[in-house]
């Protein structure tokens, strides 16, 4: 399952990782080009109280994610949801998350789906940034838990390496093959992967990924800010173009200094996506589909407009090809 808008037409992504907590007021605005923010990140450890017992915590970086301290951030988050913006948690990454939350699993996951309960109004769904080794059967068993705490509309992606993408031989850092994965019942839940493309960004890159079986809608690219910016456009520009409206998309980390302006301006990196994205993708609907429909839909009209069947027929076909063609031409 990609990410659909109502129609069911896939949309490229547009994704910030937000770990510097510098504030998000300049992404949130009517029309925002940004489509999700993942919030990093989620770790867990142990507390010693003073009978020496160890006490697990969650953490979201250094900090229990309801500390006073980040009351600031939910607020904002919560506007981000009313723009329109998927809110997307992210366990992991550097460090040991995956290791502890396995060690001791009974207690660490509990801890998890509070969080998010506690904060279901904004959270639509998780990241596992899996970059420590980990056995595959305890993902899919994790996987599995947060598809039956929370349902099948809960957004489930995943931020593997490019070269375990690339090479289907290849563990990577997380000590199994992504493509075992992706083959199993587990792995068709997930719904997109944000490819860590820091060694090669490239259409080249994307399209072995394809070759090897994933779905280019689920396949998001993502860049560091100090990668070659200049280059990252032309090679999106390559992957649009060749994929149109199928393209996944692509996420930067992170927000606070993406380029081309950095912190002075953030969003404008997401803008510059945005607009490579509508430059090159075709339009959603072909002329050929849009005939079909009409004419099955207008064929169950009732009887007495009949004498108008023609002249409504050709008007709204004409209506219809001059909107997204003459739309497309001037983008």
């Amino acid at each position: 399952m990609s990410t659909l808008n109502d129609q069911g037409i896939n949309i490229p992504k547009i994704i910030y990782y937000y770990q510097t907590f510098c504030g998000l007021k300049g992404i949130l605005y009517t029309k925002t080009p940004v489509t999700h923010i993942h919030l990093s990140s989620i770790h867990f450890g142990y507390n010693t109280d003073s009978n020496n017992h160890q006490i697990p915590y969650i953490h979201l970086n250094n900090d229990n994610p309801e500390s006073h301290k980040f009351h600031e951030l939910w607020n904002q988050l919560s506007d981000a949801k009313n723009y329109g913006i998927k809110i997307i948690l992210m366990v992991g990454g550097a460090g040991s998350a995956y290791q502890k939350l396995f060690s001791d699993y009974e207690n660490f996951y509990p801890l998890l789906k509070e969080i998010i309960q506690l904060n279901r109004n904004i959270i639509d769904g998780i990241d596992l940034d899996i970059e420590e080794p980990t056995l595959l059967k305890n993902v899919k068993m994790l996987i599995n838990d947060i598809d039956k705490d929370f349902g099948k509309d809960f957004i489930i992606s995943m931020a593997p390496v490019q070269f375990t993408m690339e090479n289907t031989n290849e563990p990577g850092m997380s000590g199994f093959k992504y493509i075992q994965l992706y083959d199993s019942p587990e792995g068709k839940r997930i719904n997109y992967f944000n490819v860590q493309s820091y060694s090669s960004y490239t259409c080249a890159s994307l399209d072995t990924i394809v070759k090897n079986g994933y779905p280019v809608e689920k396949i998001v690219m993502g860049m560091l800010t100090g990668q070659d910016y200049n280059n990252i456009k032309t090679e999106v520009s390559k992957m649009v173009q060749k994929y149109k409206s199928k393209f996944g998309g692509v996420f930067i980390w992170e927000y606070y200094d993406a380029p081309p302006s950095g912190i002075t301006h953030p969003v404008d990196w997401a803008i510059d996506m945005q607009t490579i994205i509508n430059k090159y993708k075709s339009p959603l609907i072909d002329t050929k589909t849009i005939i079909n429909n009409f004419d099955k839909n207008i064929s169950n009209l009732n009887q007495n407009i009949s004498n108008n069947y023609h002249y409504v027929k050709n008007n709204v076909k004409q209506i219809l090809y001059n909107f997204i063609y003459h739309k497309n031409e001037n983008k």
